[in-house]
């Protein structure tokens, strides 16, 4: 699956202000929900208890919330750059400035794991990070996402 399957332009945002990790994770459920037909406290909540089994900041900055969700007809994605680094509990200890949300349908495990591999490979690529962290406006975050590598 390619990035552009799963993450639009109206969906990404740059220039995010953070405040805490239960904050953007708030903020993630308005923003997805003005963009889809999902209830923004059913993302909010569902993510939250995702993050209650373990952190999903994976390090080098970048954090992916993924949660499979009642009422989600096909995965997909949203991408913040946050104004300034947030703490997010990640593996590495170091604050997280770009986050890359995942929600799938309720019963798409497989789908979910791979699309989450393929996320993790392709934000785990220097390049792909300083690209990220240079966009100055949301449609060059968007255009540095879907333009990285082959995915």
């Amino acid at each position: 699956m390619q990035i552009d399957h799963i993450l639009t332009p109206e969906r990404t945002f740059a220039g995010v202000q953070g405040g805490s990790k239960k904050r953007v994770l708030e903020q993630i459920g308005k923003l997805i929900a003005q963009h889809t037909n999902l209830d923004p406290d059913a993302i909010y909540e569902n993510l939250i208890a995702r993050e209650r089994l373990g952190s999903t900041g994976f390090g080098n900055g970048i954090a992916i919330p993924h949660s499979r969700l009642e009422g989600c007809d096909r995965a997909l994605g949203a991408l913040l750059q946050l104004e300034s680094k947030i703490d997010f509990d990640a593996l590495d200890g170091e604050p997280v400035d770009l986050i890359f949300v995942l929600l799938v349908p309720q019963q798409a495990t497989e789908q979910h794991l791979q699309i989450l591999k393929m996320l993790a490979e392709k934000l785990d690529q220097q390049s792909v990070r300083e690209s990220l962290r240079a966009a100055p406006d949301s449609q060059s975050l968007y255009q540095a996402m879907i333009g990285a590598g082959d995915n």
